[in-house]
């Protein structure tokens, strides 16, 4: 069965996000671990959790995915970001051993004019910092678009980042279809062309998840504006395809597309239909 949820709101509490996923027939979801423009983080609830991962075993609820604030840059030019960016990694992977054996993304960050190498040297000092033998998370690099100074359009550059981490076994990728595509990777017109360069480089083994999104841009625009399903330039029957892939289909499926539950209830029954 398609494994396939939205993002959802973190406010009220893990039971409240499990029910609310059950609501529009997801059986995952993914939330932000914190104020996604900022760096505070509410208080862990661990009665909640205990409901919610009960809730979760009797509705078949499974692979959640955490995503950081957006804020966490760690190749910033400035220290303290930096600093900052680390602290709030370690902060949120104590706080998901509430939740072990499940997936934490984030987006690599901003070299902000010091080049591509040197900020895939700080991505990857900041991840021997964070990562220890005791987590029971996997990181995720997102695939990001390459607008601004973006570390993570090309797949090689995650490659570089995993190559530098030590403890790379508990790494992972979350390929964002909007971003591929944004960056100029076209999974409309060769999505097998896209997933064999993939595998090249950095390995289908090391992809945990995807963000299932259209997007308002065409082709290598390097913008990020996500668009709904089948309202953008990728298209439905180009997003069905990769749901569909043999390669790809028992991943977990996450839509970040701009829509309310509503909305969200209706692409995920659009992308079981036929499956």
């Amino acid at each position: 069965m398609l494994t396939i949820g939205c993002h959802l709101s973190s406010a009220k509490g893990y039971l409240a996000m499990g029910k609310e996923a059950v609501k529009i027939d997801a059986n995952t979801f993914q939330f932000f671990t914190r104020n996604p423009r900022g760096t505070r983080a509410k208080a862990m609830n661990p009665e909640d959790v205990k409901r919610y991962l009960e809730f979760a075993k009797d509705h078949g609820i499974s692979r959640i995915l955490a995503h950081a604030p957006y804020t966490l840059n760690g190749c910033s030019a400035d220290e303290h970001l930096r600093e900052l960016a680390a602290e709030t990694m370690r902060d949120d992977l104590e706080r998901l051993e509430y939740t072990p054996g499940n997936c934490y993304n984030f987006h690599p960050g901003s070299h902000v004019g010091q080049g591509a190498e040197m900020g895939i040297g700080y991505i990857a000092d900041m991840l021997n910092q964070v990562l220890t033998p005791e987590l029971h998370t996997t990181v995720l690099l997102e695939t990001m678009s390459g607008k601004g100074s973006e570390v993570g359009r090309e797949f090689e550059e995650l490659r570089e980042i995993l190559d530098r981490v030590e403890r790379s076994d508990q790494m992972g990728v979350c390929l964002d279809t909007c971003h591929v595509w944004d960056g100029g990777y076209d999974i409309a017109g060769d999505l097998d062309g896209v997933l064999n360069r993939f595998d090249r480089v950095i390995g289908l083994s090391r992809l945990k998840a995807i963000h299932l999104n259209d997007s308002q841009n065409p082709l290598g625009a390097h913008k990020d504006r996500h668009a709904k399903i089948g309202e953008g330039f990728i298209g439905f029957e180009a997003l069905k395809r990769v749901v569909s892939h043999p390669a790809l289909k028992d991943l977990p499926f996450y839509l970040e597309t701009p829509n309310e539950l509503d909305g969200y209830a209706r692409e995920i029954a659009m992308m079981r239909e036929g499956l």
